[in-house]
């Protein structure tokens, strides 16, 4: 018997529904689920998907072990995203407070890609087709 599997990422955040407005504003994240309010008026998960694949936001709860970026010093994971045009998506990342760590250009491997850090920490690979120059 096959057994279908799928991995969907849980970003830990200070602010599940500022992540998640930034998600959908940056990258063009459709919310499919929010859990209602916990007592400290943070949703414990809001989920996302954009195109096949989807993620999830939740509040740091240290207690629980869920720590940000921000708790831990740094990101010790890359999400990586492959679009259309890696250069809008990363205009429109920085334009709602993210941050370039490497610029998006072509790379010698062939393709066209940079590293955002996000408002939250979390580090994000933008990549696409290469861009010819007219």
């Amino acid at each position: 018997m096959t057994q279908q599997s799928r991995i969907s990422p849980r970003l830990i955040v200070p602010d599940p529904d500022r992540a998640s407005a930034f998600y959908q504003d940056a990258l063009g994240a459709e919310q499919v689920f929010r859990a209602p309010a916990e007592d400290d008026g943070r949703p414990s998960v809001v989920e996302h998907r954009i195109g096949g694949s989807s993620f999830r936001v939740s509040p740091a709860v240290s207690s629980w072990g869920w720590l940000s970026p921000a708790d831990l010093g740094g990101s010790a994971v890359l999400l990586e995203i492959e679009v259309d045009d890696p250069d809008a998506v990363g205009r429109r990342m920085t334009a709602h407070g993210a941050e370039v760590v490497v610029p998006i250009e072509n790379r010698p491997y062939g393709r066209r890609s940079g590293r955002i850090r996000d408002p939250f920490g979390h580090l994000w690979i933008i990549t696409g087709e290469l861009r010819t120059l007219a």
